[in-house]
């Protein structure tokens, strides 16, 4: 029989038969490692056919499992906004107000690992748990850099300079981080340290100046008029700001995107109107004699067989600025995310920009996203940044492949340094609202960190009738093009205004938290011309008003004489009297010209702090937080104690773990308090990189860099932060933490 194994037969002309020291034996034809190969094989085919039933030829994916379990601290005291993830990365989840938890693991999960401000990071191994799983976290100890002998202390002595972040024992990251900088410190830097490096990193990010909105007089001024805002970048930007160690400048907090950031519990439309209201009378938590009213409205949710086809374009910035891992492999990774979503009757095409505009695919179905996603897998980070060029290309091959009765949008995703080229912003406006009106819109996808250009990003996607999203990290991704997906890319309600009416002989005065970019005259309630904002299907808005009772003095009701000429409506004081306000809106269908108006009347009826419903206390404290974070004149008896108090009120009901992750953010955020960046227009010099030299010798001569490092107009100081402040430690733990304490059990 020939054997399957030819192969490996000796070649004759090595045999001598004449010497019996021969390589091979003369009674065989086989050499003997032939037959110890032969042998290995049959015993692992035979251990393999033994291990697999025929069933499980295919590969088929590993079964997950629902793991539960409780946070405390050495005490036994439940611990809130806990962050558990597991390692390798596969979920991640927050314990809520009782300390409880639960997240999906499945085999490849080996660990857990915890992570709250204040407390020690637990690496814990999943094999050695005890059921019911309770878990014990240490309270941090005081840092080494008590003593003064380290490096973090060293650098604390210089005047105007104080450590952010770092490790001073092995420098795992490679750096200290510091701030409060300018020239004539790190002269003294040099002077006192000529073993380190000092790498100064600019930042020219840059975001739209905000005037908070004040409080009005409602005998003078009874409407408010605003566009909706369903943008949630500013939410995911300042958290990127807190997790890299110091709190967001003030023109970078948009209160009415914390507060829209949350997925509140609004009741269904019901009717013919795509859109419902619903409203709730609080006290406001920073001022007991103040009134809180919190609107909500909740678009229809449409289900994912009922939305129409999709001619979505993907323009991507692949400029050399976009090579770091937090943007173009981050971006990559989101737009698979988002493939994974379309249909069959959905058409992707994609165009990138660098130094020139290019069509990389052409409209390829849903159903082929093997080939989309080989596409996104052959983009590189190159050249300089031909942003109009790409938007121009981008509208032409949106206008070709034109779906007259679907969706067809433009998503345009960058690290925020758009170079218009030729073309000037006004341009750019301009071209982007005449092909809204034709039906193409842009949404808008933020990047990265260093050259973020907010303020253009946020005016493109308003004018091109889309959202503005920040990804800031995988998670964040996947919450905007996956878990609101209907609600980011189909629209059900567009220019949508609200206009709220309020009553003067119940009102005293008003004042609007959030949406100063969204403000619009009281006549273009009215106009259908106006552009308004967007709701997309089962997407939700929610708008807060702090309200200062008639009757009540008050240093902020504003000091207006009484009006003579005026008609009175309030003859009927009596039929109006129970009536705080009207509130109305308007909204066009998505193919409509026509506005259609939905009205309520909000009853003055105020409930107390203990009854308001969850979404009342979340919303208020993200405006709370809001406010603390802008440094705001109307924080009033705000604390960032008394917003994680709020916070932990709603954990019971947090099922996402949005909530938890919003605490942790809050506690952290009084932890950096004193660190925030100058308010600017273009932020000062980032942290300064001190990196430490390996091999001890002279002081080495500064870096060679482009220009002189910026000057600070004041120097501020700032205190060491434990590394734990930050979320993205559980992350940065993972591959370096070596698990050896068992899970601590009760």
């Amino acid at each position: 029989m020939k054997h399957i194994f030819d192969s490996h037969r000796p070649d004759t002309r090595y045999f001598n038969s004449n010497n019996n020291a021969s390589r091979y034996s003369i009674a065989s034809d086989r050499p003997k490692s032939y037959w110890m190969r032969s042998l290995l094989l049959l015993l692992i085919t035979s251990f393999l056919i033994q291990a697999v039933p025929l069933s499980a030829q295919s590969f088929t994916p590993i079964k997950s499992s629902i793991l539960q379990g409780k946070v405390t601290d050495s005490e036994g005291t439940p611990l809130a906004g806990v962050h558990i993830s597991t390692a390798p990365v596969h979920s991640d989840a927050y314990s809520d107000y009782n300390g409880r938890f639960r997240l999906t693991i499945n085999g490849f999960t080996k660990h857990l690992l915890l992570v709250t401000p204040g407390f020690q990071p637990e690496c814990v191994t999943i094999k050695k748990a005890k059921f019911p799983l309770i878990i014990q976290l240490q309270k941090a100890p005081k840092r080494a850099r008590d003593s003064g002998n380290n490096l973090f202390a060293q650098l604390e002595k210089i005047p105007g300079i104080s450590v952010m972040s770092g490790n001073q024992a092995n420098f795992p990251a490679g750096q200290i981080m510091i701030r409060g900088v300018s020239g004539q410190n790190v002269a003294a830097l040099r002077a006192k340290m000529p073993s380190v490096y000092f790498t100064p990193r600019n930042n020219t990010e840059s975001y739209a100046h905000i005037k908070e909105n004040g409080f009005k007089a409602a005998a003078i001024s009874p409407l408010s008029t605003f566009s909706i805002d369903v943008d949630k970048a500013s939410y995911s930007n300042v958290r990127r700001f807190i997790n890299e160690g110091h709190l967001p400048p003030a023109n970078a907090v948009r209160i009415e995107e914390l507060i829209n950031y949350f997925d509140y519990h609004y009741k269904q439309p019901t009717g013919k109107d795509p859109v419902n209201i619903q409203t709730e009378l609080g006290t406001a938590p920073w001022n007991p004699r103040h009134y809180l009213l919190h609107i909500g409205l909740q678009a229809k949710k449409v289900g994912t067989d009922e939305l129409p086809p999709s001619n979505l374009v993907f323009l991507i910035d692949v400029s050399g600025s976009m090579a770091a891992a937090n943007k173009l492999p981050l971006l990559i990774t989101s737009f698979k995310m988002l493939t994974d979503q379309l249909r069959e009757q959905d058409y992707v095409s994609i165009v990138t920009y660098a130094g020139n505009a290019e069509n990389v695919l052409a409209p390829t179905s849903g159903a082929d996203k093997k080939t989309i996603k080989k596409a996104l897998d052959q983009l590189s980070a190159y050249g300089s940044t031909n942003g109009a060029g790409g938007l121009e290309k981008a509208y032409a091959m949106a206008e070709q492949h034109y779906r007259k009765e679907g969706n067809n949008r433009i998503i345009l995703a960058s690290d925020g340094d758009f170079n218009v080229g030729a073309s000037s912003l006004e341009d750019l406006e301009k071209l982007i609202a005449s092909k809204r009106k034709s039906g193409i819109f842009l949404s808008v996808l933020g990047f990265g960190m260093g050259n973020l250009k907010d303020d253009k990003m946020e005016t493109l996607a308003d004018k091109g009738n889309g959202n503005y999203a920040y990804i800031d990290n995988s998670s964040e991704a996947r919450r905007v093009l996956l878990k609101e997906f209907g609600g980011t890319l189909f629209t059900v309600a567009k220019d949508v205004k609200v206009q709220v009416e309020f009553n003067p002989a119940v009102v005293q005065a008003y004042r609007l938290v959030g949406y100063e970019n969204r403000a619009l005259n009281d006549a273009d309630f009215n106009q259908d011309t106006v552009d308004a904002g967007e709701m997309g299907s089962g997407s939700k808005v929610t708008a807060l008003y702090e309200i200062i009772p008639q009757g009540l003095k008050d240093h902020f009701s504003p000091n207006v004489d009484t009006l003579r000429y005026v008609f009175d409506r309030l003859s009927k004081k009596e039929a109006f009297r129970g009536e705080l306000a009207r509130i109305k809106i308007r909204y066009k269908r998505p193919d409509g010209k026509k506005s259609n108006p939905i009205s309520q009347i909000v009853a003055d009826k105020r409930l107390p702090g203990m009854k308001t419903s969850v979404d009342f206390q979340l919303a208020a404290a993200a405006a709370g937080w809001g406010m603390l974070l802008k440094n705001s004149q109307y924080v009033q008896d705000m604390t960032y104690s008394k917003v994680a108090e709020l916070i932990k009120k709603t954990l019971e009901s947090d099922r996402s773990g949005q909530v938890g992750g919003f605490l942790n953010l809050v506690e952290t955020s009084e932890a950096l308090a004193g660190n925030e960046i100058e308010n600017t227009g273009n932020l000062p010099c980032s942290p300064i990189l001190i990196h430490p030299r390996r091999v001890p010798g002279p002081a080495p001569r500064p870096i060679p860099r482009p220009g002189p490092i910026p000057q600070r107009d004041t120097v501020s100081t700032f205190r060491i932060l434990p590394v734990s402040r930050s979320v993205p430690l559980a992350k940065a733990l993972q591959g370096k933490m070596t698990c050896v304490s068992p899970i601590k059990n009760k």
